[in-house]
């Protein structure tokens, strides 16, 4: 497993802002990237399974579930980052063949040289926008789709509609299913509209997020799983609940979209902002 020599936090102007490297003062190969102030990725090059963020824990039991252990997927990443879930499934299932999908071509260079990928996984890279990508994909071809998107702290409005998510169902395998990244804060109306808006193409589905969010009392990030055939509920439900931060599995979806409509291309928006104090206490 490669590692980088311990060095002092690095700056870099990249196209989508200005991107920074910290290291972590708790463990000796691990870093954070962030990206104008915005925490974006956590990486530790000798321990790829480690996930410090909690929904990148909740992404990867998701991930963990939807195959016996050990079995390679066809995996399509829409967002890179730092890479973290890709070196992750890397790692736990040797032998996936992967591609991931970001439009900041500096920020894929920055990382790919001071967070080097293990050398034997199989990792594509491209740079560009994720709906032109995936509009460009064959069908049917990717056994797990994971969708993280952000300009800054926000998902870019062609992503948040029912005709990309119809396009993200097209090129993923009858029996695979899509792991999003929603962030949303009080009253949730962003996050009800896209639970509409996936299951209005891929109509089986839960979502894992922390009691507070979904009680409606702070910001933060609700993954949701979908698929055409049912996610492992029962044993995302017990992940959830045994992780360091423990979360709630919501089943009951038609509840929680409240009646909200699918959103289409004509009226799509981008996911709310941060509150302005979330990220300000970092050091």
């Amino acid at each position: 497993m490669a590692q980088r020599k311990r060095s002092e936090r690095q700056v870099e102007t990249v196209a989508s802002g200005v991107a920074e490297l910290l290291p972590d003062p708790d463990r000796d190969t691990a870093y954070t990237l962030l990206l104008d102030g915005a925490p974006q990725s956590h990486v530790d090059l000798a321990d790829p399974a480690h996930l410090q963020f909690e929904y990148v824990r909740r992404m990867a039991a998701a991930i963990d579930l939807l195959a016996p252990p050990g079995q390679p997927l066809r995996a399509l990443h829409l967002g890179g980052g730092a890479l973290t879930i890709p070196r992750y499934l890397a790692t736990t299932r040797p032998g996936s063949a992967q591609r991931v999908v970001e439009i900041d071509g500096p920020l894929v260079e920055f990382v790919r040289r001071t967070l080097p990928l293990p050398a034997k996984a199989n990792i594509r890279v491209r740079v560009g926008d994720a709906r032109a990508a995936v509009e460009g994909m064959r069908d049917a071809g990717y056994d797990l789709i994971v969708l993280d998107v952000f300009a800054g702290a926000r998902t870019p409005a062609h992503l948040t509609s029912v005709e990309f998510a119809r396009e993200l169902a097209r090129v993923l395998d009858p029996g695979g299913h899509l792991v999003v990244n929603i962030t949303d804060g009080p009253p949730l109306r962003h996050a009800r509209a896209q639970v509409a808006t996936i299951r209005a193409a891929l109509p089986e589905a839960c979502l894992i997020a922390d009691a507070s969010v979904l009680r409606g009392r702070r910001f933060g990030n609700l993954v949701v799983i979908a698929g055409h055939t049912q996610p492992p509920v029962a044993g995302l439900a017990r992940r959830a609940a045994g992780d360091w931060f423990p979360g709630r599995l919501e089943t009951d979806l038609d509840r929680f979209a409240g009646g909200a409509a699918p959103v289409t291309d004509s009226v799509a928006v981008a996911s709310p902002p941060p509150p302005a104090a979330l990220f300000g206490n970092r050091t």
